[in-house]
């Protein structure tokens, strides 16, 4: 999963990433409207994570451009201006949710699992390759029943197949959702994150297999 973070405080900002990080997100932190704006158009995150008092205006005025140029994109809004005219605004303009500062970040995950399990690309709940099933909204993977135990860009690798499995997805998309804006990728980084991920789907007796596509990316489908 890869948000868009829009948050003036570097404070605030590192704080939420390294929290949300630890949950296996991938964070792009913007501080204006103005670069949240080119951001979106690259349309590369699952939800928004929006503050109010910005440098160059109020953070709700991004919302109607937000639902002009990704209509289905989560937005939840996290501001200290938090009395009930405050989110009542915020509500009205299409924010998917509300959150006053300050907030636990286990608060904010219930809230942005909340939020994904409503939109389009989470109908289906789970994504499923032969024994091995993925959660789209808990993130969870498991083989046969059993949790499959991932690091952090294993499963941004895993999410990014399950949620296309049966086509091929060029490594482009792949780099996508699994590097920030300020990652720096090496030229074989990905490689080896499918590589240990493969090792470990083996190891777990799963009957689905990563598959290689000489010079466009990746594939996952069931064994024959």
């Amino acid at each position: 999963m890869r948000l868009l973070l829009v948050e003036d405080e570097p404070e605030m900002a590192a704080n939420l990433n390294a929290a949300l990080v630890n949950h296996g997100i991938v964070v792009d932190w913007v501080s204006t409207l103005q670069v949240a704006e080119e951001a979106v158009a690259e349309r590369l995150h699952d939800a928004v994570l929006l503050d109010r008092k910005l440098p160059d205006g109020d953070g709700l005025s991004f919302i109607t451009y937000l639902r002009r140029k990704r209509p289905g994109v989560p937005v939840i809004v996290l501001s200290a201006l938090d009395s009930s005219t405050d989110r009542v605004a915020g509500l009205d303009v299409g924010a998917d949710d509300y959150l006053g500062k300050p907030f636990s970040v286990d608060e904010l995950m219930a809230r942005l699992r909340a939020v994904l399990r409503r939109g389009p690309d989470m109908a289906q709940g789970e994504a499923k390759v032969g024994n091995l099933v993925f959660d789209l909204v808990s993130r969870e993977a498991r083989v046969a029943g059993a949790s499959l135990a991932l690091r952090r860009r294993e499963l941004l690798v895993l999410e990014a197949l399950m949620r296309r499995s049966g086509r091929t997805v060029v490594r482009t998309v792949l780099e996508e959702a699994v590097f920030g804006f300020n990652d720096e990728i090496q030229s074989n980084s990905l490689d080896a994150h499918v590589s240990r991920l493969r090792k470990k789907l083996a190891d777990g007796q799963s009957s689905a297999e990563i598959h290689a596509i000489r010079g466009i990316g990746y594939l996952i489908k069931e064994r024959q």
